[in-house]
């Protein structure tokens, strides 16, 4: 199976993305076809081989559209990529202000025509309102020319739409505006250069010409606004791109070269002084810093970093000046990750789009058909009711101005521009979403799964107790003998006691002839006297203080000296200071919260308290973890699970949503649909609160989008007439529908303010 992305130029509408998604889906090689009409792109998945973009355009371009492959960012180098991204805005930009020169042109002419329509209702309906001043004869052609030129010259896409529906028999929404634009002015045409056979035929004298004006200036008008609306939902994308660095400086051997950031190659040295910002991943070599992460974790406080700690190219040094090490460059950087990632969320398809695409793939057909049985309806039953003159003049408007109201890009955009808005917002919160769906099935969760170990934990060892026996030696004094020894020991633990010895400004004591026993401890001598950190024994796990610290998950380390026993030290990976918010709000939210471990009951039951998790499932092998996943889901339950380690990556797979700490492993990152930067556990209530502020926006949308549609067509055609002899000119039918697209699209805007919480 080949996956391939494109840009898709000549798409206006959900009827366009539909008419797209058939044809590619229906060619040989292709098993699979998905068309975003919000972010103008395809993704095709074929069988076999991919079909060369040529074959696929010779078969669209006879309905309007084409194709252009875009290299996947993983296969392009960054600046080409950004250079290609720039380029696809650019067009962009261009075609918006090609749209906004034809708004300039043809607004002004809609609020004229559209102001004198309104004259002519309120001198007909109210007493004194005075006449318009030029007669209607001489008005009605002056309209008739300049709906000519508008139609003829500015609606030549709409022109073009109904060309394509006569060859091809596909409609699009063009298709529509054109036919309904093309009846007005042509039976306007006829009824003005011809009156004599007008009259003979006894057809009504009202012209139309007004109402196609209108129509297209106001039509005109919301494709504008929607296509301004559209490209600011991209806004997460393009503030990403703009953190990617054009430049490097090369460290070599005290000399600094600056260089375009594509020259750097892994293990490149690099200069970054302060307030310069890192242009790729790396490693810091020598010198510590502040750096802001806030662009890519969404944490507002700097990190503090020295030697041996990594950096993300993105961020900002703001303190000292450091030399780090290239580790990812390109596509390999965190940065281009995230935005490949977004990128793919933003193109993809949620569910609940799939009855909108279905609406939307014979909603122009079968507007097309209700609009010739209302003509022919208002004919039928107009005709002994009214007269044929006006029947025929009603059933005229009325065909026009459902063909003008019904508008199928509405359901369109109503799911894709909320993922954009709302995939962006998470961006820029931290949270990376892999795709749609992802973020639907989150909405739904209704029980959170945690890993302990690096989740609920902080994942590395640390200092929680300092017992010295007797009163022989402080707790000052038996941490620096402690630390002393084990400064020489590269083990977890070791590295913790030395870590706490740091913390708490302990100088650690000078000791020789330093030797690791496996499986016991460390030796070495302190001012001639033999030191040991070992391992209890079985004896000595039976004394009160350690079999309490054991019971809890500890680690305990015996320190002793000239053969006696001085004290002890606990260890223990310690609770983040974040869980237990985390884990009262996702139960403020109704979600039911279980820890899974392979931690022992002990351990697992003591962090689980502190976290204030009831539910634990403790002694769980890496290869059971997925068992106890589907176990949930055989209950019921829609499962999301957080973790982070590579023993974690098949129940990420398997859970309705997995969720990845980024500080883990690339395994875990990629089995998971939502990705959580900086290991931050609060993001977890954080991502389920996006979801469902999208979710609610995608629905809010659906709901107008139909509701538009279902109220407009009836009231375009006529429906309040018999009641309350109202009928809806088909010029407010334009407004409606240059109305419906953009209302869509400032709903889903609404989400850039949302708040996700701390």
């Amino acid at each position: 199976m080949t996956i391939r992305n494109y840009s898709v130029k000549g798409m206006h509408c959900a009827s366009c993305a539909a008419i797209i998604t058939k044809k590619l889906s229906a060619l040989d090689g292709v098993a699979k076809a998905e068309v975003n009409l919000a972010t103008e792109t395809a993704r095709i998945e074929f069988s076999g081989e991919p079909v060369s973009v040529e074959a696929l355009n010779s078969m669209l371009e006879k309905y309007g559209f084409s194709l252009v492959e875009e290299v996947p960012a993983k296969a392009a180098a960054p600046e080409p990529a950004a250079d290609r991204r720039a380029s696809k805005k650019q067009e962009k930009l261009d075609e918006l202000l090609r749209q906004k020169q034809q708004v300039l042109a043809a607004l002004p002419l809609a609020l004229i025509f559209f102001a004198v329509m309104l004259w002519h209702s309120a001198a007909s309906a109210i007493a004194g309102v005075p006449h318009f001043p030029i007669d209607m004869e001489t008005w009605n052609s002056i309209a008739l020319l300049v709906a000519a030129w508008m139609l003829f010259h500015l609606g030549k896409p709409f022109l073009r739409g109904v060309v394509s529906f006569i060859r091809t028999g596909a409609a699009s929404m063009d298709t529509l505006i054109g036919i309904g634009s093309l009846v007005a002015w042509s039976y306007s045409a006829f009824a003005i250069l011809f009156p004599s056979l007008r009259d003979l035929l006894g057809l009504p004298h009202e012209s139309f010409s007004d109402a196609a004006i209108v129509v297209i200036g106001f039509v005109l008008l919301g494709k504008y606004l929607e296509a301004r609306s559209k490209l600011k939902t991209g806004e997460a994308i393009e503030k990403l791109i703009g953190l990617q660095s054009k430049s490097a400086i090369v460290y070599d051997n005290g000399t600094e070269t600056e260089v375009p950031v594509e020259q750097v190659v892994k293990g490149t040295m690099l200069v970054v002084k302060p307030g310069g910002r890192i242009p790729v991943d790396g490693v810091i070599f020598s010198g510590s810093s502040s750096i802001d992460e806030s662009m890519i974790t969404g944490e507002p406080v700097p990190v503090d970093k020295r030697e041996g700690d990594p950096v993300i190219g993105g961020t900002i040094n703001r303190q000292g000046a450091i030399i780090f090490t290239a580790t990812g460059v390109g596509a390999e950087t965190m940065l281009a990750r995230i935005i490949s990632m977004v990128e793919d969320a933003q193109g993809s398809k949620a569910p609940v789009q799939n009855l909108a695409d279905k609406v939307a793939a014979v909603f122009v057909p079968a507007v097309l058909v209700v609009a010739a049985l209302v003509f022919l309806l208002w004919l039928g039953i107009g005709t002994p009711a009214l007269g044929f003159k006006s029947a025929l003049a009603y059933g005229i408007m009325a065909m026009v101005g459902i063909l003008v109201i019904a508008c199928p890009c509405a359901l369109g955009l109503a799911t894709p521009t909320a993922i954009i808005v709302g995939t962006g917002l998470g961006a820029r919160h931290g949270i990376l979403v892999r795709n749609a769906e992802s973020l639907e099935m989150l909405s739904r969760v209704d029980t959170v799964v945690f890993d302990k170990t690096g989740t609920i934990t902080r994942g590395t060892p640390s200092v929680t107790g300092i017992e010295p026996f007797g009163d022989k030696m402080t707790d000052g004094e038996l941490l620096a003998l402690a630390a002393g020894i084990e400064k020489h020991s590269e083990h977890p633990l070791a590295q913790a006691i030395v870590s706490a010895a740091k913390e708490r400004n302990v100088e650690p004591a000078q000791v020789t002839e330093f030797k690791a026993l496996e499986g016991v401890g460390v030796d070495a001598l302190l001012g001639g006297e033999p030191v040991r950190i070992r391992k209890p024994a079985d004896a000595e796990t039976a004394r009160p203080e350690v079999e309490r610290l054991q019971q809890e998950g500890k680690t305990v380390v015996i320190v002793e000296r000239h053969g006696e026993t001085i004290g002890m030290i606990a260890l223990s990976d310690t609770l983040k200071p974040e869980a237990a918010e985390t884990v009262a709000a996702l139960r403020k939210m109704g979600k039911r919260v279980v820890m899974l471990t392979g931690d022992n009951r002990h351990a697992a039951r003591f962090i689980a308290r502190q976290a204030g998790i009831d539910e634990v499932l403790a002694e769980v092998l890496p290869g059971d973890k997925a068992n106890a996943i589907k176990k949930l889901q055989s209950e019921g339950r829609t499962v999301a699970m957080a973790g982070d380690g590579i023993n974690d990556a098949p129940a990420l797979a398997l859970a309705d949503v997995g969720i990845a700490m980024a500080g883990g492993t690339d395994v875990a990152i990629e089995s998971a649909g939502i990705t959580l930067l900086g290991g931050d556990i609060r993001k977890v209530a954080q991502a389920i609160t996006l979801s469902r502020k999208t979710m609610r926006v995608v629905r809010q949308n659906l709901f107008w989008a139909f509701i538009y549609n279902v109220i407009g067509i009836p009231l375009a055609a006529g429906a309040l007439f018999p009641l309350y002899g109202i009928f809806l000119n088909p010029a407010f039918s334009g407004i409606a529908m240059a109305g419906s697209s953009v209302s869509v699209v400032t709903n889903s805007l609404r989400l850039r303010a949302a708040r996700l919480g701390k």
